[in-house]
Formats: C-alpha cells, sequence, structure tokens
C-alpha cells in the first residue's frame, strides 16, 4: 500500500461525512411530512415567496388569511424552482400534503433532529440581528464554512421554522433569530428550534403597546429559555433593570445561566472600552477563568454590550473565542441597521448611517449617542416614528430632546405624525435656550424628509442618521441619497 492510501485509509472519520450533499430531496420530504411526491428530485433551497425563488430551490405554498401560495407556483418554477410543497396536485413536480403550513414546520423539526449542529438562538428589544449576524460570523469563520443562521429578520412564526428547513444536514452551528409583538409568540418559536444556547440581547419598550409594561416585555422575552434542550445555556444581560427577573425565568428551567455586561458580578465582564480611530472600540473582557481583548468594527457603546453576548454565546456553543474577535473586527453595518455609505455632499464627501430598519426608545438612544461620538464637520439626525409605543409614546417621543442634545446633534429632521411633540419640545427648549439647541423641521412623509434634507444642504465632513420604524419608510430616503450618481 502506497503512503498516500495508508494517510487517507487513517482520515479521521466523521459521521458528517455520511449525511447527504443536498438539502432535500424527494424521498426526504416524503418521510418528514408524510406526503407523496410526484416525482423524484433534489432540493438546495427552500423558499415560501415565488419573488425569492432561486434555482434548485423547493417553492413551500403557504396558504394565509389574505394570501394562497398555490396562485404563485408557475412564477416559482418560471424562476427556477424544481419542486412545490402543495395541498392539491398540480402540473409540476410536487410533494402533496394535507396542509403545507404543517408540512414546512415537520421540515423544520426535521431538519433539527438530523443535524448534529449545536443551534443558538437570540432575541430581545434591541440589537437581536446584528448579534445573530456577529455569532454566526463567529462559528462560521472557526467551522469554515459549516455555520447556518437565519437571514434577513426572518424572526416570526414562519421566518423561524423556514430558517430551520434551509439547514443543511452537515451544519455544525445553527443561529436563529426570534422575534414577538404579542405575548405567547416567543415560546412556539423555542419549541421549533430547541437551542442549546439562548441569548436574550437587552429589554427595551419595544411593542410595549402590545404587552402593556416592561416586566411583561421581559417575561416574554424569558420564553425563549423554555425551549433550551437538557443542559442547555441562558445567556443574559447583566446590566438591565430586569435581569432578576430573566434569571430567576432560566433557573426555573434548571438550565446553566451565563450573565454578561459592565456589572461587577457579570460572568462575561467588560474591563475596558477604548474607542478607536476607525470609529469601534478596543475592548478587554474578563471570562472568569480569562482575559480577551479583541477589537469591534461597529461604532457605539450598544455594539461593546452586545460583543460580550456575542462572546458568552459563542462560549458556550462550544465555538472558537479567537475566530469570534476577528469577526467582530470585520463586521460592517447591516442594511438598515447601520450599514455606512459615502455620500456626495458640496466640496466633497458626507458619511450616512443608516439605521431605518426598526427604531425603539432605546435604539433611538444608543444611536445618537454613537453620532454625537462620529467625528463630523456636523451631525444631522433624521428621525422616523417609533412605532407600536401605544399610551406611552408622546412620552417616549418627546424624551429624545435630552440624547439629541447631548449628541451635539446639529440639525434633526423629523418624520411622522408622532414626531410633531418632539417637534414641540424643541421648538420650546430652542425658545429658553441660552446654550446648544438643535434646529429641527418636522416633514410628513419620506419624500418630504427628502427635499427637506437637500435644502439643508450636506457638506464635506457632514455625519447623517437616517433611524425610524422600517413602515415609516425612510429607507427610499436612503436609497435616494446612495444611489449612484448618473
Amino acid at each position: 500500500m502506497s503512503r498516500a492510501h495508508a494517510l487517507l485509509r487513517a482520515w479521521p472519520a466523521d459521521r458528517r461525512d455520511l449525511l447527504p450533499l443536498a438539502l432535500w430531496d424527494a424521498a426526504s420530504i416524503e418521510a418528514a411530512t408524510g406526503g407523496r411526491a410526484s416525482h423524484a428530485f433534489q432540493a438546495s433551497g427552500v423558499e415560501m415567496d415565488s419573488r425569492d425563488v432561486r434555482p434548485g430551490d423547493l417553492f413551500v405554498a403557504l396558504k394565509g388569511e389574505a394570501m394562497d401560495g398555490h396562485k404563485f407556483i408557475a412564477a416559482a418554477f418560471a424562476k427556477g424552482a424544481v419542486a412545490a410543497i402543495t395541498d392539491r396536485p398540480v402540473d409540476f413536480p410536487h410533494v402533496l400534503v394535507e396542509d403545507t403550513t404543517k408540512a414546512l414546520h415537520d421540515l423544520a423539526h426535521a431538519a433539527r433532529d438530523r443535524s448534529q449542529a449545536v443551534r443558538i438562538a437570540v432575541t430581545g428589544s434591541v440589537g437581536k440581528t446584528g448579534v445573530k449576524e456577529a455569532i454566526f460570523a463567529s462559528l462560521n469563520r472557526a467551522s469554515r464554512g459549516a455555520a447556518h443562521r437565519s437571514v434577513r429578520s426572518y424572526n416570526n412564526h414562519v421566518g423561524v421554522p423556514l430558517s430551520l428547513a434551509r439547514m443543511p444536514a452537515r451544519a455544525r452551528f445553527g443561529v436563529f433569530e426570534m422575534g414577538m409583538n404579542h405575548t405567547g409568540e416567543i415560546a412556539p418559536l423555542a419549541d421549533h428550534v430547541r437551542p442549546q444556547v439562548a441569548v436574550i440581547t437587552t429589554i427595551a419598550p419595544a411593542h410595549i403597546e402590545n404587552l402593556g409594561s416592561m416586566e411583561a416585555i421581559a417575561d416574554e422575552k424569558a420564553q425563549i429559555f423554555s425551549g433550551l434542550a437538557k443542559g442547555g445555556t441562558a445567556v443574559i444581560p447583566a446590566d438591565s433593570e430586569y435581569t432578576d427577573r430573566m434569571v430567576e425565568h432560566a433557573r426555573k428551567l434548571g438550565v446553566k445561566v451565563v450573565t454578561f455586561g459592565r456589572s461587577e458580578g457579570a460572568d462575561v465582564r467588560l474591563l475596558d472600552a477604548i474607542p478607536c480611530a476607525s470609529g469601534g472600540s478596543l475592548v478587554t473582557a474578563d471570562l472568569g477563568d480569562a482575559r480577551l481583548c479583541y477589537t469591534i468594527a461597529e461604532p457605539g457603546e450598544h455594539w461593546i454590550a452586545n460583543s460580550l453576548g456575542v462572546m458568552a454565546a459563542v462560549r458556550a456553543a462550544g465555538g472558537d473565542l479567537a475566530s469570534a474577535g476577528l469577526a467582530l473586527a470585520e463586521m460592517g453595518g447591516l442594511k438598515g441597521r447601520g450599514a455606512r455609505f459615502d455620500i456626495e455632499a458640496a466640496g466633497g464627501k458626507a458619511l450616512l448611517v443608516d439605521e431605518s430598519y426598526n427604531a425603539n426608545p432605546a435604539s433611538m438612544r444608543a444611536t445618537l449617542k454613537a453620532l454625537g461620538q462620529t467625528p463630523a464637520h456636523r451631525r444631522i439626525a433624521v428621525l422616523g416614528s417609533m412605532k407600536e409605543l401605544g399610551d406611552f409614546g408622546p412620552r417616549f417621543h418627546t424624551q429624545l430632546a435630552d440624547p439629541l442634545t447631548e449628541a451635539q446633534i446639529d440639525h434633526a429632521i423629523l418624520v411622522g405624525d408622532e414626531m410633531r411633540v418632539l417637534a414641540a419640545e424643541l421648538g420650546r427648549r430652542s425658545a429658553r435656550s441660552l446654550g446648544f439647541a438643535p434646529s429641527f423641521a418636522h416633514c410628513d412623509s419620506p419624500a418630504e424628509a427628502i427635499e427637506a434634507l437637500e435644502q439643508f444642504g450636506l457638506t464635506h465632513g457632514d455625519a447623517v442618521l437616517v433611524k425610524g420604524s422600517n413602515s415609516v419608510g425612510l429607507g427610499a430616503l436612503v436609497s435616494h441619497f446612495t444611489k449612484p450618481q448618473e
């Protein structure tokens, strides 16, 4: 036997090598769902929106109250779908089931059970998408591409099982985001994933209109621990007013608790954070039995806290902390969640920070503070209304006057009806102020805000923050100012 043959025979056995390369085939879908396949096929992806189908996808024809996915089967195949899951016979390769939503759940559970991947679930009022992406980047680097995660904000009753169904059998890690806006929504998502690690980023008054109190928000977020597998780990922010409440939820379930933050008793504790010239931070953290120093590319104190949660989750999942540090140093902002653009301005370039996807009082304060720490000729904040605050809305909008002033924002463009109270407060402060007070304008729509920002006029060295709830539509303003010049 040649030396090469001997080395090949001695290659370490890996049970994952026995798992299929295709994401799904007709037989495995039949086994998972109890359905009946019309043809043999292999699928490389799973999709529920015909507009997003890619060649090789399995299209799941979901039925909702207002829409029936069966109407879009032909469109899905026109874009390259190889098969569909349907509740009626169709003139395309398909797997016939009684209920397509249940079939998606069945696929999700089969994907979960066939894989040896360590599953991490992430929720929180603020920062869950960014933290999910950072954990994924950390584990994907360490596993050389064998990590999986939910894309975009697929974090609801459809997005979570879809993300699970997309997890390859050979994945080593799976990271799943979970969101809610009503009581009782987190526990079913946690039951789908049954994670080994569950992370809460922070508790803030997002969706307080529906839940009624901060305590109710903390209790609902803590339901993510209900799905933890035996021996699982709950990762909890140590600096929250509701830390003890969340820890109690976890302790009752008998799971391990790891806390992170600045507090003296935190298991992953911040020792020091030094601003970097690039806008990020150099962080030193105490992990109890070790100290870790790493760089964060993302600016803002909220990302310092986020990074501690990432390190806690990566360690709990058995990942590599050095790879996590490298991933955090390389991460850029996500679209609508911190992406940074150099845009045209008089005399040169201005910086635009895109935070247009979501907003609540805590994230508004954090991003305004980060803007205040950003070196700039002038600082401009385009702020859209914060939704789902109910009767708390006027108070929370008015209270943004303080962080605007503290961050030395030169000009604010306020968009949406809920922002009228902030405009009134800034007007009162400006009238009686002997010190700094930002100038401001109120607009009813993104189109008016675009015109207002153009009239204000950007100059070289300006920094512009664009932040608001997604329904306000400030993404249109971002697109307008970041589109290539013709």
